[in-house]
């Protein structure tokens, strides 16, 4: 089946009126059903569509018709076409192109971009936003010129860039960063268990009598000082006896 045929529909209704090729050769040729061959033939189907030649468009040979009309079996083939076009060369990627509408937004973006990926490049935030090196550097030392009304954006949700270029160019940078060195296997914490099993037990009772003993003591000495009522009747009794002989002298004289 076809599949670089010119105007298929206006091809078939030419083939219809100036050939004697089946429907099936010429639904085959023009990539269309028989039937709707069938319905352009019966004048039912592309009534207002004027036929055009395939031979003046370079699309299929005289000799070919000719042979397609001996032989019904016969399957119809383009010609070759007599101009070849050179295929076009890929060039690299250049900026990303950004239309007129969006390109005050760019500023916001590569503020953004410079304050959630540090880690990406003046290179890399070129191709993302498509914009210049020396823009970049101003936004980053606060000398642009509209620094003051600048806000953080993403380049995403302004169209800037799509999702899957702003991961590409993340993961470009991570795997130029140096990789980090894991800790020494000796810094790791040892269990609870492990810890405590190397340590001399601790008599908590004598630890407490060691800290608070002589605090304690002191607090039960004055205690006992205090509340000793034998000591407090003697002194009582002395006074007692002061204060009868001092009657009895007085009674004396």
């Amino acid at each position: 089946m076809s599949t670089g045929l010119l105007m298929p529909k206006a091809t078939a209704v030419w083939l219809v009126e100036n050939t004697s090729l089946t429907f099936d050769q010429i639904a085959d040729f023009c990539n269309l059903h028989p039937l709707e061959v069938k319905g352009i033939a019966d004048g039912e189907v592309a009534a207002g569509i004027k036929g055009a030649d395939p031979v003046n468009m370079g699309q299929l040979t005289r000799e070919e018709i000719e042979r397609a009309q001996k032989d019904p079996a016969h399957k119809l083939r383009l010609a070759p076409p007599k101009v070849k076009i050179p295929e076009m060369k890929r060039s690299k990627r250049g900026p990303r192109y950004t239309p007129v509408s969006r390109r005050q937004d760019r500023p916001n973006a590569i503020l953004w971009l410079l304050r959630n990926h540090p880690e990406l490049k003046d290179a890399q935030i070129m191709r993302l936003v498509g914009t210049t090196k020396t823009t970049i550097q101003q936004i980053r030392d606060r000398t642009h010129w509209n620094s003051a009304q600048l806000q953080p954006l993403d380049p995403v949700t302004l169209g800037l860039c799509s999702q899957i270029d702003l991961d590409l160019e993340v993961k470009r940078s991570a795997k130029d960063r140096p990789a980090v060195a894991p800790a020494p296997a000796d810094d790791t914490l040892l269990p609870t268990d492990l810890s405590l099993a190397d340590q001399p037990e601790v008599d908590e009772k004598r630890l407490a009598e060691s800290a608070f003993g002589e605090s304690n003591a002191e607090r039960a000495r004055d205690e006992e000082e205090s509340f000793d009522a034998d000591s407090v009747f003697a002194k009582l009794k002395g006074l007692k006896r002061e204060g009868e002989e001092g009657e009895d002298g007085e009674n004396d004289r």
